[in-house]
């Protein structure tokens, strides 16, 4: 896939079609007291969620094969760090994978194309 936008395992994935969200969230441990300030902290460092990652339309070859990088369930992401305007390589896992079969091989009568394939790739959090 010459046009790799993420890579997971060493394996490129083509770039997105549509949706695609990149989430940065901070985590804390505690709140707020009683007069509204807020007396927590940072806990560990930011992590990231690639979040929408969707095609309007893949073969099933390439479909099977994108997906089957999550078979371990814990994969090595790289990616484009929008805080650091860099690549970022991190330890990632899957959220639900999802696609519509588009067309039917009338030999196999399995799914030969799909359309609206989607993941979103989550952050361990390891350091």
């Amino acid at each position: 896939m010459a046009n790799s936008f993420i890579t997971v395992n060493g394996k490129a994935f083509p770039s997105p079609d549509v949706g695609l969200n990149f989430e940065v969230a901070t985590l804390v441990n505690g709140g707020k007291n009683a007069d509204g300030t807020f007396v927590g902290q940072k806990v560990g460092r930011d992590q990231y969620k690639v979040d929408n990652l969707q095609w309007f339309s893949l073969d099933a070859e390439t479909w099977s094969s994108m997906l089957k990088e999550f078979s371990n369930y814990f994969v090595i992401v790289k990616f484009p760090d929008m805080v650091n305007n860099a690549w970022a390589t991190l330890l990632m896992y899957p959220g639900n994978r999802t696609a519509e079969p588009q067309e039917i091989d009338s030999d196999t009568g399995l799914p030969s194309k799909y359309k609206n394939c989607k993941v979103n790739i989550i952050d361990c959090g390891v350091v």
